[in-house]
Order: C-alpha cells, then sequence, then structure tokens
C-alpha cells in the first residue's frame, strides 16, 4: 500500500485551518465547551458500520427502509465500478460526463491552480466599487463610506441569476461572511479597535448585488459597475423580521420596540436560490459579536460571557447583551433577498428557525410547495427541514412574485432523527463488518413547530412556538435529535432528488466525556469529515420519513477508513473537510472543501452520483496560500467560486503578508471571486 499522505498540521483549529482563521471567523468555537450537552444520539451513533459495509455497495445491495405508516424507500446501490479513469494529475481527461478534466495534483502554490486547458479570471475584489459616486478601493484611505458602496470581505455563497432583456449579463450576489481586520488595517490593535476601524468592518459583511458581463466566446466576467440593480447591504442595514417570531417578546429590544426591524446580517456563510427568482443567506457564526452573555440559552448558542474579539460592544450597545439580552435572538436567521427589487428590504425568516445556519436550499413538492433543508454548523448539532404550506405560483407577474414572496414564513419546522440497524456490541469503532453485512439506515423527522396565518403552534413540550423558533437548538434537544458532525451546506440533487449533506469534520469524536463513533460514524477524531445521502420516502420531500448512507468518507484514498460510493479508491483525488457543495448540469456533485488536513491547499473538486463511475472524485482546482474555496456555481460553460480569506495564515497581517493572491508582490491580499472555463470555448468536464 501507498503511504498515507502527510498531515497539514495537528493544530487543534478545526481540520487545517489556522488559529487566525478561528480567531476571526468563528470565535475559535473549537476550543469553547460543546454547546450542544444533551444526552441526544450522537450521529455516530448510527453510521459508523457504513464503510465497512463498501462491499455490500459494490454489489449493487439495496437498501429498504419501511416507514411508520408502512410505506417504502429505497436506495439503490451503486453498480460495480468498472471504467478505467486516468491517475489524478496524469494529465488524462477521461471520466464521467462533466468530469472529463485532468484532476489537479494536491499543491500548496499561492495562486488559483485550474486543469490542463482551463483559464480564469479575478472577477471582482474586496473594495472593488459597485454602487454609483463610490471611489476606487484605497487600502490606506479607506472609509465606512466607500466600503457600503464597494464590494464586500470575505464572499462565501454565491448565486448567478439571468437577466431578461440585457445580452449576455447575469446578476451575481455575495455573502460576505466576516472580517480579517489584521489582514485589512495597517497596525490594527485587537484590544483597541478605532470607530473608524469597527466601522469599516460593519460595512465589509453583508450582502453585495452586482451586475456581471459575459464575454461572448470566453467563461470571462467582469462587473458592470453603477448598474442600478447593484446593491450592498451591510450590518447597519434594515432587514424585517417576518413569520411567526416577528413582534414576538423575545425579539424586541429599546430601539425596536416592535420586534420587526432588525439592523444588520451577521456572518453570512452559505445559502441557497429558490426556485421563484430570489436568494436565501444563512447566518452562522453571529454568537461571536456579542458580548457579556449570561443566560443559559446565550450558552446553548456559543456567546461568551466576557467581551468580544472586535470589541463593537464599545461603539453600539446592542452588542452588549447586558443592555440589549435580545438583541442576539434577531441574529441567527435565513434571510431572503429580492435581487431583482433593489428598494426591497430583505427578511429574516423566522419559520426556518434560529441557529447557525450554514445553507438554505429548497426544493419543491409535487403540488408545488417548497422544502428547505438546512444544517447547523456546530459539532454535535441538527440537521433540518421546513415544509412551506403554501403553494409557488408560476410566472413574472407582479401577485405571482408578491405571493412566492409568503411562502417561507407559514409552514413546519422539523429536526432529523437518525436510526440505525445494527446491534451496539457488534461496533468497535474500527469500521469492522457488523454481523448483517447491510448498509442501510432509516431516518425520522420531527416536526418541531407550525406557523400558520392565524399563529403558530408547538409540537415541543414545555417550549412555546415562540421558544421554539428562536431557540431551536433546545427544541432539537428536547425531542432527541441526532448529534451531527458540523452539517453545513446541504443540497438536493435536481436530477434524482436525493439530499447531500456535507459533513465537514468533528475531531471532539470520541475524545474526553464526547460521544465515540459506534453505529453512525466510522472515526473517532474525525479530521476530514464525510458526506451523507439521503432519499425521502416515496421521493417525497414533504415525507416525515427518509432512508440514509454515507456517500463519501474523506480522507487519503490510501486510508482504509476512506469511502468513495464503492468506486476504486486509487483512482480519486485525495479530499478532507466538505463544506460547500453543489450541482452541475449532468447531476455531479461539487464539492468545496475547508481546512484540508493533508497538507495540500482547499480546492474544488466533481464527483459523479449516478451510473458506473458513481463515487469518481477529481480535484478541478485549488485556492492559495491561506484561503478557503467557497460558493461554487458550475454551469454549462464556466465554473465559479469564492476564494475566501487568502492569506489567514498565523502571524499574518498587513505588515507581513503570507500571501501575495491576487494582485502580487505589494500589494494588499483580498479574497476575490474566480471565474474558470475551457479555453476551447467547450463545456466545462465534457
Amino acid at each position: 500500500m501507498r503511504k498515507l499522505l502527510p498531515l497539514l498540521s495537528t493544530n487543534p483549529h478545526g481540520g487545517g485551518r489556522s488559529a487566525l482563521t478561528c480567531r476571526f471567523r468563528c470565535g475559535d468555537a473549537c476550543f469553547h465547551e460543546v454547546p450542544n450537552t444533551s444526552d441526544n444520539e450522537y450521529v455516530g451513533d448510527v453510521i459508523a458500520g457504513v464503510l465497512s459495509r463498501r462491499s455490500a455497495l459494490r454489489a449493487a445491495a439495496v437498501v429498504t427502509v419501511a416507514s411508520a405508516a408502512g410505506g417504502a424507500v429505497v436506495l439503490g446501490g451503486a453498480p460495480e465500478a468498472v471504467a478505467r479513469p486516468g491517475k489524478p494529475g496524469s494529465g488524462k481527461a477521461d471520466g464521467a460526463r462533466g468530469l472529463r478534466f485532468a484532476a489537479v495534483a494536491p499543491n500548496t502554490a499561492d495562486q488559483v491552480t485550474v486543469p490542463a486547458g482551463y483559464a480564469q479570471n479575478v472577477v471582482i475584489r474586496w473594495g472593488e466599487p459597485i454602487l454609483r459616486g463610490t471611489p476606487a478601493f484605497d487600502s490606506e484611505k479607506q472609509t465606512a463610506k466607500a466600503q457600503a458602496g464597494q464590494f464586500g470581505y470575505n464572499n462565501d455563497f454565491l448565486s448567478l441569476l439571468p437577466l431578461r432583456g440585457e445580452h449576455h449579463r447575469q446578476v451575481l450576489v455575495a455573502n460576505h461572511e466576516y472580517t480579517d481586520e489584521v489582514l485589512m488595517f495597517r497596525g490594527y490593535d485587537s484590544e483597541n479597535p478605532t470607530r473608524e476601524q469597527v466601522e469599516i468592518a460593519w460595512a465589509a459583511h453583508g450582502l453585495s448585488v452586482v451586475v456581471v458581463q459575459e464575454e461572448h466566446r470566453s467563461g470571462k466576467l467582469t462587473p458592470v459597475t453603477r448598474h442600478h440593480l447593484n446593491r450592498r447591504l451591510h450590518t447597519t442595514s434594515e432587514f424585517e423580521l417576518t413569520g411567526p417570531a416577528a413582534g414576538s417578546d423575545l425579539v424586541k429590544t429599546s430601539a425596536d420596540p416592535e420586534g420587526r426591524t432588525v439592523l444588520g446580517t451577521l456572518n453570512n456563510c452559505a445559502g441557497g436560490t429558490t426556485p421563484w427568482g430570489t436568494t436565501l443567506h444563512g447566518e452562522e457564526n453571529f454568537n461571536q459579536y456579542f458580548a457579556f452573555g449570561s443566560s443559559a440559552t446565550d450558552k446553548r448558542y456559543g456567546v461568551g460571557t466576557g467581551a468580544s474579539e472586535r470589541k463593537w460592544e464599545r461603539f453600539d450597545k446592542r452588542f452588549d447583551l447586558r443592555q440589549e439580552p435580545n438583541e442576539v435572538h434577531r441574529q441567527g436567521w435565513v434571510v431572503e433577498l429580492d435581487p431583482y427589487d433593489p428598494d426591497s428590504t430583505p427578511r429574516k425568516r423566522t419559520a426556518l428557525g434560529r441557529f447557525k445556519h450554514e445553507a438554505a436550499q429548497p426544493r419543491l413538492t409535487e403540488d408545488g410547495r417548497p422544502v428547505v433543508y438546512m444544517g447547523d454548523d456546530e459539532r454535535f448539532d441538527y440537521f433540518y427541514k421546513f415544509v412551506s404550506s403554501k403553494r409557488m405560483k408560476k410566472g413574472g407577474s407582479r401577485a405571482a412574485r408578491e405571493h412566492n414572496l409568503t411562502l417561507l414564513d407559514e409552514g413546519t419546522l422539523y429536526v432529523a432523527k437518525l436510526t440505525g440497524d445494527s446491534p451496539a456490541a457488534e461496533i468497535d469503532g474500527t469500521g469492522k463488518l457488523p454481523n448483517d453485512g447491510e448498509f442501510d439506515g432509516s431516518g425520522q423527522w420531527i416536526p418541531l413547530a407550525t406557523a400558520t396565518a392565524d399563529g403558530a403552534v408547538s409540537h415541543v413540550p414545555g417550549m412555546t412556538a415562540d421558544e421554539v423558533f428562536v431557540f431551536t437548538r433546545l427544541a432539537g434537544d428536547k425531542v432527541g435529535a441526532t448529534k451531527m458532525d458540523r452539517p453545513e451546506d446541504v443540497e438536493p440533487s435536481p436530477r434524482s432528488g436525493r439530499v447531500y449533506v456535507a459533513l465537514t469534520n468533528n475531531s471532539n469524536r470520541g475524545k474526553g466525556t464526547n460521544p465515540g463513533a459506534d453505529e453512525a460514524n466510522p472515526r473517532n477524531l474525525n479530521k476530514h469529515g464525510q458526506i451523507l445521502e439521503l432519499a425521502e420516502h416515496w421521493d417525497d420531500p414533504a415525507s416525515d420519513g427518509f432512508a440514509w448512507r454515507l456517500f463519501l468518507v474523506a480522507g487519503d484514498p490510501n486510508d482504509p477508513a476512506t469511502y468513495f460510493a464503492g468506486f476504486p479508491k486509487e483512482k480519486v483525488s485525495p479530499i478532507s473537510c466538505p463544506d460547500n457543495v453543489a450541482f452541475d448540469p449532468h447531476g455531479n456533485l461539487w464539492i468545496s472543501t475547508d481546512g484540508n488536513q493533508l497538507g495540500s491547499h482547499d480546492g474544488l473538486f466533481g464527483v459523479a452520483t449516478h451510473g458506473e463511475r458513481r463515487g469518481e472524485l477529481k480535484q478541478f482546482l485549488t485556492v492559495p496560500r491561506g484561503a478557503e474555496t467557497c460558493g461554487p456555481i458550475i454551469q454549462d460553460r464556466r465554473v465559479l467560486v469564492a476564494v475566501q480569506h487568502p492569506g489567514e495564515l498565523d502571524g499574518a497581517s498587513v505588515e507581513n503578508p503570507k500571501s501575495e493572491w491576487p494582485d502580487g508582490p505589494g500589494k494588499l491580499v483580498r479574497p476575490a471571486v474566480v471565474s474558470v472555463w475551457r479555453t476551447d470555448g467547450r463545456d466545462i468536464g465534457v
């Protein structure tokens, strides 16, 4: 057997992350006590036998799970992989349709590395002006007013929407998750930030809407500055609370006694694009911006008891929970934005629950009701879905658009409970095959609360409906939801309807008193993560049950603890820490990574989900030093990624940069969006 790839480091900062990333991105969550102290079943208690059942998958085993109502769902196993793709980095462009490119080899180059025969351009960087009257970016003369009209910092989720009536133009929507003050401001003093620095950081958070122009003969995109649809939303922009928790006493503050108007959206991570033409944005690690938390609910959401990292509470009392204890309840939602209406107020949809939203991607039931799948990005937290009670109206009329902007305010919120079939005595944590030799599992959607036009009803004993929607994590605790390994992005396949959940990692599994791996997860001290595949009963997104299995267990393919849906492991690229996921037009799943632990930079990978090459995984690109790959979009002729926090390595600062991307030596390191296309003008990977 070949030697295992070297680990990037043994640091405890969540996979291969630097301490600087942990500090500014999630408030050092890995060093804090795990917020979920419930005794709910851990996903590691449910699927540890997955790897050892790989032989059953290769033999085209099928998993049949009876539902509580007597129905059944079948997750068919993949046939034996008989294709002979080229080895990663070999230069051969064999592969599943959509993945026929020469896989990029693992590397540590300070650039975006793409396959042979592909080209790229930086679409837009942090600080580039997008609104009328905004000055060009000047890092030495930056102001909050300028930043409020410029593209924000640390781009994450991306969406590209069509723009009717304007030839070769699309609308790009981007999340801006957080700020790296030490990489933004020369001489930054973390103990004594200035008001100007804080206000610039406020303006650098949030969302950007910018029209982009396509180059007809390539995949190149360039921003159309000063377009009337261009928009910036940030920490002092106005947002509307809608749905069952709007107006609740739990969200009222001295500045907003009605509990319906919120300033700002924070830590927007991944998101989703709706069938009715809006975008969804998940507020994730919002807890880190608030200071002096004291309640049990603050603790459950990871709010610290002392000062915050950025010290925003010194400049606005809403970040000081001693003065405004409810302000933190106004963050942690899914935001819906209408990119086609620059005068609209974005809405925080409280019916979708409050937690660390990594993403929110809808699909429709047969009768047209949206179902939104969501992960709570925390070690040992939960996986949710929301089923609307209202049907989408087709068409672009004003009446249809106004109706569709109400779809996510009424319906039922659920949390997932997974169940395995192997006796605990057969699971020793090594992935040894259980006696039944089968790969199967079932799941139940447990209702938490239902919102209607006339009010809301709780399904959780001892909690009101308001409490369920505002303190959704506690509701999941009470009903016995299954603890997961950082459920991040979730994506239903437009082709098969199966849902794919990226579980990034959990290095705390099996450590100390934390749960270990028995039937639900193949590894203790999970550094590399996995992807779970589930099928709803009868392929009905509104079903109350599902079947599941592991689709991919990440890591070095030479490690026996890894698994690639039964595809020969010597013919796949190594992958670590899956984060954002998306589908291409051919039904392949594309995976971006965050915190690679295998000695290479993070990257973007494509993997076949069906056919004889199911499980064939190939690396498409890598990102520069210190960067994370975010927000992938895979169109016929281009791939877009958000290159987040380049140069974010320990010891880095404006004065001591650790990366020269994207503009070379002597220039400030800047997060940016990158477009990649084939130089011969043909479709990606065909």
